[in-house]
């Protein structure tokens, strides 16, 4: 099978360290990559990134990636030197122990590993428990508090020390495929359409900050943006693994095409606009059905001043929230293609009002 080339945008985006409010290395990629293709950019107080073409366009379309990931944060370290934490996100506490980390801190990374009482050193019922957040440190080799300090900080962040790679074909893993694949498809879809001579719409795409911790920076973004046509641009479980219930949780797979959401945060209009995008370019997509406000930031875009027609789109990934997600990265071309499609075929005065 020949070698697959990875994108240097989205390679770069996947190495950057980013937890919700520590941003700083994804901003850089997005800013080296996208600014140049934006006829306006801009930077906000909670760290997003706003990129704008043919701002004189009409109907505004917004579409917003979150670059913020799952991450931990420096709370105490004890008299021996060993650094307790808190989470940053929604993480599973059964994969948090054992990992090596790196911690960002104001004089550069300092690498460690996550630790617990090993399982010789426990009693029977002990072995069958989660262990506790408070039960887990970061040992960095210090042999004291203040040795520890000298090298890293009460608040500094830290992320599992996973890199992205290329394991079969298109298939990769990295620790945060989510959603630095969103804020790279919101980048991508500027800078191609950057190219076209003939676009009504005015096109704003927004590397939004703190999706996280509950869509901070889509909130404040379109509110900024006040778009009339948004979508949210995120991963969503592919369900093609052993221990997925398809009753329970659908039916998506790696590589079966972007995932279009039906329900009550998706715009019928705009869904039905995106399907017929896809039908154009003969591209395979997915449904998923959700009844409720999805967990991305289309649950803030659509909710932004009087109301927004909102849709979501997803990639389809396994594993969420762990070290090790799994993404085809033909997916992400696809959704790359699709929105650009979709961004071309908006009018003039047409906001999927309905």
């Amino acid at each position: 099978m020949p070698t697959y080339q990875a994108p240097a945008f989205l390679t770069e985006l996947l190495h950057a360290r980013s937890p919700s409010g520590y941003e700083a290395e994804a901003q850089a990629v997005f800013d080296r990559h996208v600014k140049p293709a934006a006829d306006t950019y801009a930077m906000d107080a909670m760290g997003n990134r706003i990129a704008t073409l043919n701002p004189s366009g009409d109907p505004v379309f917004m579409l917003a990636g979150h670059m913020d990931e799952l991450g931990l944060i420096i709370t105490y370290v004890n008299k021996d030197g060993y650094i307790y934490f808190d989470t940053i996100g929604g993480h599973d506490r059964t994969v948090i122990s054992g990992r090596r980390v790196i911690i960002q801190t104001a004089n550069g990374p300092v690498k460690g590993v996550t630790g617990k009482r090993a399982v010789h050193l426990m009693e029977e019922a002990d072995r069958k428990k989660v262990p506790e957040i408070h039960e887990i440190w970061i040992d960095i080799g210090a042999k004291s508090k203040q040795e520890a300090l000298a090298r890293i900080a009460i608040g500094d962040s830290v992320t599992y020390d996973h890199e992205f790679e290329l394991f079969h074909g298109s298939i990769g893993t990295a620790r945060a495929f989510d959603n630095k694949v969103g804020a790279y498809i919101v980048g991508e879809v500027l800078i191609r359409l950057a190219k076209e001579k003939k676009l009504a719409a005015k096109v704003v795409s927004v590397a939004t900050s703190q999706e996280e911790i509950g869509v901070r920076g889509a909130t404040t973004a379109a509110y900024a943006v006040n778009p009339h046509i948004a979508i949210a641009v995120d991963v969503d479980h592919a369900t093609d693994h052993p221990d997925a219930d398809n009753r329970k949780f659908g039916e998506t797979k790696l590589g079966g095409g972007p995932i279009l959401c039906r329900g009550a945060n998706a715009n019928p209009k705009v869904f039905q606009r995106l399907m017929a995008a896809a039908k154009k370019l003969k591209m395979p997509v997915q449904i998923a059905a959700d009844p409720r406000p999805t967990g991305t930031d289309a649950r803030a875009l659509q909710m932004g001043r009087g109301g927004v027609a909102t849709g979501v789109v997803s990639i389809p990934l396994r594993y969420m929230h762990t070290p090790s997600e799994v993404v085809d990265l033909e997916d992400v071309e696809r959704c790359v293609k699709l929105l650009v499609e979709f961004a071309k075929g908006l009018e003039k005065g047409d906001y999927a009002h309905w």
